[in-house]
């Protein structure tokens, strides 16, 4: 049995050069482009949810190992996009609930397709059939993974590595390198190489960009225990991710990625924008007519109540109860105090 790391599990070269979804016939270029999709819905529900960084980046490392271990046709993007930022608010002890979940990354993927952005019902089918794939979801994550999600990531060696080449007063570098190391969840690249080396090629980069020189004598990258071909593969990997454009209509689901690989997702999409739209259209008319029916009512009450000659309203029936009792009762003393007179008259002889 192997020892448990706490060093980030890295893929191996078979692994890189052909994906459980590229032996199912998925190419390289769409593969990349759904797992960054995927990485973006991670990253945008999860400031919605203001969730911190690190929860919004262990989902993403966690998602981008699962799909090395198995294929997008068989899991689709959804389920495992759920079950991932539901599994890494847990492991990183800032839960949410599963409702809050559901909502903000359907109200995503609605802002992305142009959908009225309406919150699913907590009741409706809809919002049970994505309770059911994050569960499932989590659960696949779990046992593909072996239960390991310990991720380690780069930031703190970034701000360590950037005091140490007194880069923390440069005006662009710092901020520039910190945004590398965001953008590189979007790639395979923290699957593998481990968080020096990541941490290297964000600083690499960024110091290029400026123009500011790094040490060489010795190598900088050295000093950290990195490799200078990883770093210069670690910076070619975010100038790749800078050159490619993500679509934001991406298969979801296994129907949808049927209509992906047919090419009629974007219509399907666009129709069910119009569907939605004129739906919601129709609501909001029937809500203001009933609105305006309850007005109308309400004030017709009030015009027939102003006219009621209250001195001529009947009596309630308590009203009738309550006067019955108090005749009873005074015959009942009446009749009392005429005893008592008769009995006080009387004398033995």
């Amino acid at each position: 049995m192997g020892r448990l790391s706490l060093r980030n599990p890295l893929t191996t070269p078979e692994q890189i050069a052909e994906s459980p979804s590229q032996r199912q016939g998925m190419s390289a270029d769409v593969e990349a482009s759904m797992r960054s999709y995927a990485c973006h819905l991670i990253q945008a529900s999860g400031t919605i949810l203001c969730l911190p960084q690190l929860v919004m980046a262990t989902a993403q490392v966690l998602l981008q190992r699962f799909y090395y271990l198995a294929s997008i046709q068989d899991f689709p993007l959804r389920g495992i996009v759920l079950g991932t930022l539901f599994l890494a608010c847990k492991a990183e002890e800032n839960p949410q609930t599963i409702r809050n979940i559901i909502n903000v990354v359907d109200i995503v993927v609605k802002r992305d397709r142009g959908y009225p952005e309406v919150v699913t019902d907590g009741y409706d089918s809809e919002y049970y059939e994505l309770k059911n794939e994050m569960v499932i979801g989590e659960m696949q994550v779990l046992r593909r993974l072996a239960f390991n999600v310990q991720v380690e990531l780069p930031y703190g060696l970034l701000a360590n590595y950037l005091r140490s080449l007194e880069l923390t007063d440069q005006e662009r570098v710092p901020q520039l390198a910190w945004n590398y190391v965001n953008d590189l969840l979007r790639t395979p690249v923290y699957v593998c190489f481990q968080p020096e080396t990541i941490a290297c090629g964000a600083i690499f980069l960024a110091a290029r960009e400026c123009s500011v020189g790094l040490p060489t004598s010795p190598p900088w990258w050295a000093v950290f225990d990195a490799n200078a071909e990883d770093v210069v593969q670690v910076a070619k990997a975010i100038r790749a991710l800078q050159a490619r454009k993500v679509p934001h209509i991406m298969p979801l689901s296994a129907r949808e990625l049927k209509m992906y690989g047919e090419g009629v997702l974007d219509d399907h999409v666009a129709q069910m924008r119009r569907e939605m739209r004129d739906k919601l259209d129709a609501e909001l008319a029937f809500a203001s007519q009933e609105k305006n029916v309850d007005e109308g009512d309400g004030g017709g009450k009030r015009s027939q109540t102003e006219h009621v000659d209250y001195g001529t309203r009947p009596k309630s029936r308590r009203g009738v109860r309550d006067s019955t009792s108090r005749d009873h009762n005074r015959r009942r003393h009446t009749s009392s105090r005429s005893r008592d007179a008769r009995h006080s008259s009387y004398r033995p002889h």
